[in-house]
């Protein structure tokens, strides 16, 4: 008779971070831009390799991380008083689903600004 292994409960979390990107040939940002500010949703056991992973991801897509602000998993941001909107805990839940790092919303810095 064989037991069914039962699974364990996964440690990941959902991180949100906001990471600024430079400019890099190739990283689609428009013609003009300096750079990007990337809000993102990182799946990881810790926020330090929620930050790891999302670093590797940028620059496996051209682009180049300059900085990374961490602001925690859904429970502190909402311990912090944050307003998390139903779209933002859809990404959140499906960055955590996939084990994804979610890019939610992306604004180009300008020289001018």
């Amino acid at each position: 008779m064989s037991e069914k292994k039962q699974k364990k409960p996964s440690r990941q979390q959902v991180y949100t971070l906001l990471v600024q990107v430079g400019r890099k040939d190739g990283d689609g940002l428009p013609e003009g831009a300096t750079g990007a500010a990337l809000m993102v949703y990182s799946s990881g056991v810790d926020e330090a390799e929620a930050v790891r992973e999302t670093v590797a991801i940028l620059k496996q897509a051209d682009m180049a991380p300059l900085d990374v602000t961490g602001y925690g998993t859904l429970d502190e941001r909402l311990e912090q008083g944050h307003d998390i909107n139903a779209e933002e805990r859809e990404l959140m839940d499906r960055a955590l689903a996939e084990n994804a790092v979610i890019v939610a919303q992306m604004t180009p810095f300008f020289e001018d600004e």
